[in-house]
């Protein structure tokens, strides 16, 4: 990586968003007693120790059983309590995706689901643990709210969310350390994007652990003269159709970057918004291929999900476009 991305977050502080969670959920157990936790044997990983020791009647731990956890959270808010479901994302989404469907949002129970430690986070345990394809799996299912938060403050902002809406709600977090991407003063509105930097040769539209490193690309394009617009777009569903299509007409477009599959996450509701609206070309970064062995950044660098690679990727659409 060059001097030019480097400067961008070399130096900021670094997060644990599952901190950000664990303070959080607290804040929103003392302010409504309904608010609980159920959890698969993943209080330590989820950082859950703190609720529990606080509010022990309100931490439900039902052992490795996922589809009984989904379940047994759509039963409490059946009874009017306000159920956060906690576990691995691969294994939350993966193992229980019909109760998710079902239970959550074919019956429209006030259940939010955290996936925890998703994408690539648990790197040297393989592809058994990558939660790669939860984002496609959950972006199908009508009446489901899908959030992908960049930085703590947007995942304590998604909980909250989470808490002042019905229905479901899937919020996918990570255990990679990053730092504050948002302005101080961003909004946090449902089903908006937020834009980090505007330009206008190109849009680079991202979501949860890889924003900063599409901020960072843009540094580097801006060393080529190259002004790339910057899109934070955490909601996939709903979707920001608005800001999409606006970044298609202004910069003529677009490249996506996910820790997730490239086939029907980020890069699929763009490239469907950009189909059906305003077509411009667009790339889709993100996991090809089940992944080899190896730590969670060097992972997201061997896809070419890093800074130089997203520069790249966005110089060649600019090249083929003209």
């Amino acid at each position: 990586m060059t001097a030019a991305a480097d400067e961008v977050f070399t130096d900021a502080p670094r997060f644990d968003c599952r901190d950000s969670i664990a303070a959080t959920m607290i804040e929103l157990a003392e302010a409504d007693e309904r608010v609980c936790a159920v959890a698969n044997d993943s209080v330590g990983s989820s950082k859950l120790g703190g609720f529990g020791e606080r509010f022990p009647d309100r931490l439900i731990n039902v052992g490795i059983a996922e589809q009984n956890m989904v379940g047994i959270a759509a039963g409490l808010a059946n009874g009017g309590m306000m159920p956060y479901v906690f576990g691995a994302s691969c294994f939350v989404t993966g193992r229980a995706l019909e109760q998710i469907k079902v239970d959550l949002a074919y019956s429209a129970a006030n259940v939010t689901v955290v996936g925890v430690s998703s994408g690539m986070a648990y790197g040297e345990l393989g592809p058994t643990h990558h939660s790669i394809e939860d984002l496609a799996w959950l972006r199908a299912i009508f009446g489901l709210n899908v959030v992908v938060p960049a930085d703590p403050i947007e995942t304590a902002q998604a909980l909250r969310r989470a808490h002042d809406s019905d229905g479901p709600c899937f919020i996918r977090t990570s255990r990679i350390p990053v730092p504050r991407v948002n302005p101080s003063d961003a909004a946090f509105e449902v089903g908006r994007a937020i834009r980090l930097r505007d330009g206008g040769d190109v849009t680079i539209i991202a979501n949860g652990v890889v924003v900063e490193r599409a901020v960072a690309a843009a540094g580097l394009l801006a060393t080529d003269g190259i002004e790339s617009r910057v899109l934070n777009l955490a909601w996939l569903s709903p979707f920001d159709h608005e800001a999409v299509l606006d970044a298609a007409r202004t910069t003529g477009a677009i490249v996506t970057v996910e820790e997730a599959s490239v086939r029907g996450g980020l890069g699929g509701a763009v490239a469907e918004c950009v189909v059906a609206g305003h077509p411009v070309p667009v790339r889709s970064l993100g996991v090809t291929r089940f992944a080899p062995t190896g730590s969670a950044p060097w992972l997201l660098d061997h896809f070419g999900l890093d800074a130089l690679g997203i520069a790249e990727a966005a110089r060649q659409l600019i090249a083929g476009r003209s």
